[in-house]
Order: C-alpha cells, then sequence, then structure tokens
C-alpha cells in the first residue's frame, strides 16, 4: 500500500473535526495513449468546528503543483510529504481547498489502471479505489464517514467515452462534464474512460426512468449477450425495491467490463465495474452464468447497502460484503422469471466451503474484524467477510423470521438514507422489528471466530424407533497462531429425515423438524417416536452455519446413494461434508474419490459438478497418500474421460467433463486424443473447439511437454486478442522445463514491470501440480526473496506472489520447517504474518489429511 497508513484513530479525529461538503475535479487524460502521467486538479469545499485547528488531506502524487487553502498559497515543499498534503490553520467554519498535482497511471488494478491492448494499441482506463486509491487520483479525505458530493470534469481523446457515478450531457472539445452526485464515500467514486462500445436500455417503474447502460471494448461487442444482463438487473432491481421498500437511489446504473481487472467487481455508485471475463467470447456452462449473475446482483445490492448507507470505519466492512453476498443469493433463488431457483445450492457447496476454508485458518477473525488501520483491511475482504458473514446473515433471518428481517432493514435504510452507520444501528432496528434482543446473538455470531461442530447422537429400539435424539456441539480450538476466542453458539437449523421412494427412487423427505441447539447437548423431542429414516440430515435447508456431520448409518447410506437426493440442496450439503471430513482426516482421500466417482454421474447441477470437479482435483493433489496418488489420479482421469465419451452432446456436462479431463490428462493415449481434438483429427459431437477449451487443451499438451514455444505461437496467431496472450504466456510457463520455469520466475519475481492480469496468468502456468521435482528448487528461493518482494510490490500483486508461489505442490515436513524458521527469522507482522501462517497452516493440513489416507489403506 503506497503512502502513509491512515489509522482508525487519526479518521475518527479528522472525522470529529470536518464536514467534507464537495469536490470538484477536474482531470486532463488527453495525453493517455503517450503520458504516464495525468493531471488533477482538485477544489474540496468543508466545514470544521475547531477555529486554527490542523488536519491533513490524502494524495499520492508524482507531483504537486499547487496547493490552496482559503485563498493563501502554500509551498507544496513544505506541506507535501509522501501521500499527505499538511492543512494549518484551518478556520471555524466554512474552508476551501485547491491542489494542482500529477498523478500516476497504474498497471496494477489500483487507482487509474491504464490497459494497452497488445493487439491494437488503444488504450482503456478505469478507477479502482477501494480501499484507499481514491488519492492515486485526487486529494481526498481518504476515509468512509467522510462523505461529500462529487463533481467531475475531464478532458478525454477525440472518440473516447467517458462514464462516471453520474450522468454527464454530450461533450463539448472532448471535454465532458459531470452532474454533481449525492453525498457518497471517496472509495465508490468512479472514472472509466477510453473507446468503449455500449448499449443502453432503461428500468421503468412508478412513474420513474433508470437509465442502463452496458461497456465493454469494442473487441468483446460481439460477443456481449447484453439482453440477457439488462434481464437479471431488471429483476434485480424490481426485487430489491420491494424488499428494501425503497426506490433505486441514483440517477442511473452504468455496468462496465473492464481489461486486467483484479477482482469479480466493485460497486461503485452507478458506475459498477466487472471483469471482461465475464463477457463469454467462448461457450460457458450455465454454472458461468448463475455466477455472473450472482455478481452483478451483488454489486446492485451494493447501491443501498454500502452506497446509500455506509459504514463508518471498516470494522463494518461485513456489513457490506455479507448483506451483499446473502441478498444476492437470496434474490437468485426467490425473484420471480429467475433461471436459478437452487442457488442456495451453490452457495452451500461452493460459498459456504469457502467460508469453512477460512474459517479453520490461523488467520481466522470475527466476521466484525478489527481494522485499527488501513492496512488491515484488504486481507479481510476474504471468506469471512463474505462466505462467513452471508452465512450468518441467513441464521439471522431464520432466527427473526424473514420478515421481520427485511421489515428492520427498510426502517435502516430510511432512517440512514446517505449517511454512515455501525452495527449497533442496524441491530437497533431488527431488535424492534422482530422482538428479540440481539446483543447475545451478536456477541457469539459476529464478535467470535472459529466454526461448531454439529453432530446427531441416535437412540432406537428394537423396531427401529427413535427413544432418543440429541445434537452434540463441539467447538474446537483455534489453530496455531489464531487470535480471538471461539464458543458454543445458538443456533436455529432444520433436521431432514429422508426415505427411499420404492416407485420412483429417489430420497425424498418425509418430515422437517426444526429445533434451537445451544450448548453441548441438545434434546429434540421431535424426533422421538419416529420410525429411523435412511438418513437424517442436520442442518437441513442450510439454516446455520457450521460443520455437521452424518452419523454412521446415513452416512453408509448416502455413500451408496447420495446421488438420489430429490432435490440439490440436501445433495450439496452431503458433498460439502463429505470435503469437509477429507480435509479433516475423519475421510480418506481414497474413500471420497469412491464417492465422488459413484454419485457424480448422476448428478445434474452443473454448478455442484464443476465445483465438484475442483475440489476433488485439489484432494487429489494435496491430500492424497503420496505412494498412491498417481493411482487416484489415473482413476479420476479415466472417469473423466469416460463421462466425457458418454455425455449428452452440446450439453453443460460434456463441456465441464472436457475441461476437467483436459486439467488432468496424462497417459500418452489420453494426450494423443487432446491432440486430435485440437487438430480435428478427432471430434466428440456437440463439442465446439472454441477458443477457451483449446487453450485449456494446449496449455495441458504444454505442460505434458508436447506443446513447445512454436506451438503456443501457432494458436495464438489464431485469434491474436489481449486474452490470447495471457492464454499463451500460462502455456510458456507451464512447460516442463528448466528454462521456461526460470523466465516465469524472473518475470514474476525478480522484475515488477508486468500488469497484475498477466503476472497472474504467469503464475498460473508456473505451479503444476505434476512437476514437483521440477519446482522443489523454488522452495528456497521462495524464502529468500519473499520478504523483499513484500516490501516493494503494490498490495494485490505481493499479495498474489507469497500465496500463489508458496511451495504448496511440495507437500512435505521440511516445507513445514522452512516455513517455521523463515517465520522465526523474520517476524513478519500485519497482513504478511496472516498470508504466511495461512500458507503454513494449509501445508499442516495437507500432512494430516495424507497421513489419515495412508492410514486407511492399512490392514
Amino acid at each position: 500500500m503506497p503512502g502513509i497508513n491512515l489509522t482508525r484513530d487519526e479518521a475518527e479525529q479528522r472525522a470529529n473535526l470536518l464536514t467534507v461538503n464537495s469536490y470538484t475535479i477536474q482531470l486532463d487524460l488527453s495525453d493517455a495513449q503517450e503520458d504516464d502521467t495525468f493531471r488533477s486538479a482538485t477544489t474540496v469545499s468543508f466545514d470544521v468546528n475547531d477555529n486554527g485547528a490542523e488536519s491533513f488531506i490524502d494524495l499520492v502524487a508524482s507531483a504537486v503543483h499547487e496547493v490552496v487553502l482559503n485563498g493563501n498559497t502554500l509551498d507544496p515543499a513544505e506541506v507535501f510529504a509522501e501521500s499527505r498534503i499538511a492543512l494549518p490553520g484551518l478556520k471555524e467554519g466554512s474552508n476551501t481547498l485547491s491542489v494542482v498535482a500529477d498523478c500516476a497511471y497504474t498497471n496494477t488494478g489500483e487507482g487509474l489502471h491504464r490497459f494497452v491492448d497488445p493487439v491494437d494499441r488503444q488504450v482503456f482506463l478505469y478507477t479502482q479505489f477501494e480501499v484507499p486509491d481514491a488519492r492515486r487520483v485526487f486529494a481526498s479525505f481518504e476515509q468512509p464517514d467522510l462523505k461529500a458530493t462529487f463533481q467531475f470534469t475531464v478532458k478525454a481523446p477525440a472518440g473516447w467515452t467517458v462514464i462516471s457515478n453520474s450522468p454527464a450531457p454530450d461533450p463539448e472539445d472532448d471535454v465532458w462534464v459531470f452532474d454533481p452526485t449525492p453525498r457518497i464515500s471517496t472509495y465508490v467514486s468512479a472514472l472509466i474512460a477510453g473507446p468503449y462500445h455500449s448499449v443502453h436500455s432503461s428500468y421503468e417503474r412508478d412513474g420513474r426512468v433508470i437509465p442502463l447502460g452496458i461497456y465493454c471494448r469494442p473487441s468483446l461487442a460481439e460477443s456481449l449477450d447484453a439482453e440477457d444482463l439488462f434481464e437479471t438487473t431488471r429483476q434485480g432491481l424490481t426485487w430489491l425495491e420491494d424488499k428494501f421498500d425503497h426506490p433505486y437511489p441514483f440517477a442511473k446504473y452504468d455496468q462496465l467490463f473492464v481489461p486486467e481487472f483484479n477482482a469479480g467487481a466493485m460497486e461503485n455508485v452507478g458506475a459498477v465495474t466487472l471483469r471482461e471475463q465475464y463477457v463469454f467470447q467462448s461457450k460457458v456452462t450455465d454454472a458461468a452464468y448463475e455466477d455472473r449473475a450472482e455478481t452483478i446482483l451483488h454489486e446492485l445490492s451494493h447501491m443501498w447497502f454500502g452506497n446509500l448507507v455506509t459504514m463508518r470505519w471498516w470494522n463494518d466492512l461485513w456489513l457490506n460484503e455479507s448483506f451483499a453476498t446473502y441478498v444476492s443469493v437470496a434474490c437468485l433463488a426467490s425473484a420471480p422469471g429467475s433461471r436459478w431457483p437452487g442457488a442456495w445450492s451453490t452457495f452451500a457447496n461452493k460459498t459456504k466451503t469457502w467460508a469453512y476454508w477460512q474459517d479453520q485458518l490461523p488467520s481466522t477473525h470475527p466476521v466484525m474484524a478489527d481494522m485499527p488501520s488501513l492496512e488491515d483491511v484488504w486481507p479481510n475482504f476474504d471468506g469471512i467477510t463474505y462466505a462467513k458473514g452471508a452465512s450468518v446473515l441467513k441464521q439471522l433471518v431464520a432466527y427473526v423470521g424473514e420478515d421481520a428481517f427485511f421489515g428492520g432493514v427498510q426502517a435502516y435504510f430510511k432512517r440512514h438514507a446517505f449517511g454512515n452507520t455501525t452495527l449497533n444501528d442496524l441491530l437497533s432496528v431488527l431488535e424492534k422489528s422482530s422482538g428479540r434482543d440481539l446483543g447475545k446473538w451478536a456477541e457469539e455470531w459476529l464478535q467470535t471466530a472459529g466454526i461448531n461442530v454439529l453432530r446427531p447422537g441416535i437412540e432406537t429400539d428394537a423396531n427401529g424407533v427413535i427413544t432418543s435424539f440429541v445434537v452434540h456441539q463441539e467447538a474446537p480450538d483455534l489453530p496455531r497462531g489464531a487470535k480471538g476466542k471461539t464458543t458454543l453458539r445458538r443456533h436455529r437449523l432444520a433436521i431432514g429425515l429422508y426415505d427411499l421412494d420404492g416407485a420412483t427412487g429417489k430420497l425424498v423427505r418425509s418430515a422437517r423438524i426444526e429445533a434451537d441447539v445451544e450448548g453441548e447437548l441438545t434434546s429434540v423431542p421431535g424426533m422421538l417416536g419416529r420410525n429411523r429414516p435412511a438418513v437424517i440430515l442436520l442442518n437441513d435447508d442450510d439454516l446455520t452455519y457450521a460443520k455437521v456431520r452424518l452419523d454412521r448409518k446415513s452416512l453408509g447410506f448416502v455413500t451408496k446413494h447420495l446421488d438420489a437426493f430429490e432435490s440439490s440442496l440436501p445433495r450439496a450439503l452431503c458433498w460439502a461434508s463429505a470435503l469437509d471430513m477429507t480435509r479433516d482426516g475423519e475421510l480418506a482421500t481414497r474413500d471420497y474419490l469412491d464417492l465422488v466417482l459413484s454419485n457424480i454421474g448422476d448428478e445434474s447441477d452443473i454448478g455442484v459438478v464443476q465445483t465438484l470437479h475442483f475440489q476433488l482435483k485439489r484432494a487429489l493433489d494435496l491430500y492424497t497418500d503420496p505412494d498412491w496418488r498417481e493411482t487416484g489420479l489415473q482413476q479420476w482421469t479415466d472417469a473423466a474421460l469416460e463421462h466425457l465419451r458418454s455425455a449428452e452432446p452440446g450439453s453443460d456436462h460434456q463441456l465441464a467433463w472436457a475441461r476437467a479431463f483436459a486439467a488432468t490428462a496424462r497417459t500418452p493415449e489420453q494426450l494423443k486424443l487432446l491432440q486430435d481434438l485440437l487438430d480435428g483429427e478427432q471430434t466428440l459431437a456437440g463439442l465446439t473447439m472454441d477458443t477457451e477449451l483449446r487453450w485449456a487443451f494446449v496449455q495441458r499438451l504444454a505442460a505434458m511437454n508436447l506443446a513447445n514455444e512454436a506451438d503456443i505461437d501457432a494458436e495464438f496467431e489464431r485469434e491474436k486478442t489481449a486474452t490470447s496472450e495471457r492464454h499463451a504466456a500460462t502455456a510458456r510457463a507451464a512447460r516442463p522445463t528448466k528454462e521456461a520455469k526460470e523466465e516465469a520466475w524472473a518475470a514474476v519475481v525478480e522484475s515488477d514491470a508486468l500488469p497484475s492480469a498477466m503476472q497472474k496468468a504467469i503464475i498460473d502456468g508456473f505451479v503444476q501440480m505434476d512437476q514437483r521435482e521440477l519446482l522443489a528448487p523454488y522452495t528456497g528461493k521462495y524464502f529468500s526473496v519473499i520478504h523483499d518482494v513484500w516490501e516493494s510490490r503494490g498490495a494485490d500483486m505481493a499479495k498474489r506472489i507469497v500465496e500463489f508461489l508458496y511451495p504448496t505442490a511440495q507437500v512435505a515436513t521440511t516445507t513445514l520447517r522452512a516455513t517455521d524458521e523463515w517465520i522465526d527469522a523474520t517476524e513478519p507482522s500485519g497482513p504478511l504474518w496472516r498470508l504466511m501462517f495461512e500458507c503454513r497452516a494449509s501445508m499442516a493440513r495437507a500432512l494430516k489429511a495424507q497421513a489419515a489416507d495412508a492410514a486407511s489403506a492399512q490392514p
């Protein structure tokens, strides 16, 4: 993170002193195609409540030319240092500051990112300001509770389109003058500029007309399915306006698919930026469309929760992200006309699995995390802030009732529109709407770390009638290095009883009992006197957040008949439980493989299928006894090919199995099939060898030393685009040669010239689990350079190197020991400490799972 690290205490002091009214910002981007910097001129109007007080404004700039405070010219050399401009002698009441500076374009996805298309050399710009990067573009009071209006004026090259948070009339002399915004935070102001292609529509309701726009680079225009995007947006607007009882709060709603975006999307007011990979240029499965729709709805919900009402400080980041995640899935599952009524199954099997993984690392933290400074914020864009927080909100809805939950939310928006809040502001309205005291609930769920484990205890008589049913709750100790405390929580959950329907052969729910689980042992009287069913599923409907275990009889039945569940959600819950047991060493990886191979063929939910592909391959790579690993991988690859050949031609399942097979093909015969499909020597009915699938095949062939530099170049020549350039870089880094690895390592670690998207592409190719011996020498290299890399790179770039170049493939006690030695010698702090302890914990978990897998094979 560049510049001085703003602390929470400093932010509180500044907020107590200042009220910011407006920003008027002029940016000259007319030479963006040639220059590395741009001229930024900012005028800020703000009030001060203490005559003669001092404060500061934030700015990261190459040069500061002019600072004028209340008509007095200050010497930039005296007041500007590192990333702050000192503001001495403020006067009580109204103050005005003007700053003229040169700021720099970036290629790291922070501040004002500049992308140069490698094919036609066209330039595209967009801003990314969360957490503290508005200061890279204009002088700003960089904290969420100092809201103000923003009025941008932008001079751009001829022929460009410029988009900001508010509408603008047609430009004169290539100067775009935007309407002032309502009061918003700095981090959700935005600017996007370049020769973008656009499609326009509107959302009309109750006499209101909200202009809608969708933008992308012209080279993607042919693939832009704008009507599908507009339909999802309109469905979301209607559902959200009804649930929130508050109309969309801004003047327009644009969605811009931009290149080299670091995240999935960003909720800029009225100008949401999304990664352009969501413009599908090749065939994708319905799971990809569901993921895109969830992202669209996530950002749309932020227009209310995050933008209309904003956290006072980043401690309540979870309020933004958890809420948006929960609401987006709820909307997908229940909005009239939605294509994904089973969205909660995807959430259970994918999103929640992320939460469980994150919550068992040394970096686990309460949902409401402590954020002493800006540096502490960005690592917390994690599985707890998003996925666990959303799971906890789902539990809260079960606890207070859906009507009471949204009734409280409606009051919250009415009371705090265009203001800032804390958790207590939300809890107070929810307590009033529900009649429940939520203080204890918040303490248990939001202020403690870790995850509970729920296990059923069942006794039956000779006739199979249940005579005793209890739920055992555990609160496992937090991992080594973790801070905070865990606790036994109160869980509102459902227990599902499932039996086979003789006519259909499906596992159908015969009964559902809701219960409140509290403490170590909870009796459930509603289960008594019932015939023991084939499967008893704790946390049916996935209402609470906990690791759930099946009793022995249910597990045995599910192992053979998991595919028989009539509904996708109980299947997803069982799949997730099996993976968690494997990671915990309670289920041998080879048994997990058997479970998947026995049941995945009849799994209809394509999102679950693709998640299983990824999860099983990772389990085989990391959690399997090394002496048996190749056997397991061969079984998986053979099964993937069998499913590929038998899948319905042209179906989503066929495409998913083609990708799964390409990721693991290993025998000469299998690799020849990849090559023959590429060359057209063989075909599979319905399988289209489009750009993305071709590159998946080429990258696997390159990793297996069957595609050389010339082959990769030839594939790039087929379709010369920025996307293909990144795919080619991945393929080159994947080659199993000493030279290829040295080139990739040098490009990523020894140089900081790469843009963020290219850095990621090369790392993806460099790390190949089948190349453990070739990668082994880089373990020592990693530990010798990683601290310097951390100190010298931007946050996103450094995080990617630390996390993804960690020697994950070298699952061994020697790697664990090397990690410990590095930690002891370096004594890292803050985010670097967190990342390294996460890597260490994942290595320790892999070693434990491998030992459990090996032990399962012993007679």
